[in-house]
């Protein structure tokens, strides 16, 4: 069995990343390598997915806001497969695109549902809610 940091740090997000893959997106291969790590803080982009086109590697990169514990993992998990949708639908991937927009007519929380992640959604949904408000009153 695989040792995991409680640390939140790239070799945890790592392991996030594989055990999302394994769960829900396993149909999903991996036309190219992919990469996870925390990037900058952010408050407003929790997660990005760019592929670099001259090695051809995906990098999902993670709001630093993460790394703290008091995040829900679900949230986390929740953006990792946000990206990875976008990775599965062509975009930041050497997969055929499958949208002419990444987030067309909802094509990501749809894909979501479909491979069963409402649990992830529902928990998503509850802490931005939260998080807005607390945005708010800053």
């Amino acid at each position: 069995m695989p040792r995991v940091s409680l640390l939140r740090d790239n070799k945890w997000l790592l392991y996030r990343l594989d055990l999302i893959w394994s769960e829900y997106f396993q149909d999903v291969t991996q036309t190219n390598p992919v990469h996870i790590r925390f990037g900058r803080y952010s408050k407003y982009r929790l997660g990005s997915i760019k592929l670099n086109r001259k090695t051809d590697r995906s990098y999902i990169t993670i709001t630093s806001m993460f790394k703290q514990p008091q995040i829900p993992t679900e949230v986390v998990d929740h953006t990792i497969a946000h990206e990875l949708v976008h990775f599965a639908h062509g975009f930041s991937s050497k997969r055929a695109r499958l949208h002419k927009y990444p987030h067309a007519g909802g094509v990501v929380d749809k894909e979501m549902k479909e491979r069963g992640m409402w649990e992830l959604i529902k928990a998503y949904k509850i802490w931005v809610k939260q998080y807005r408000q607390k945005l708010l009153s800053e």
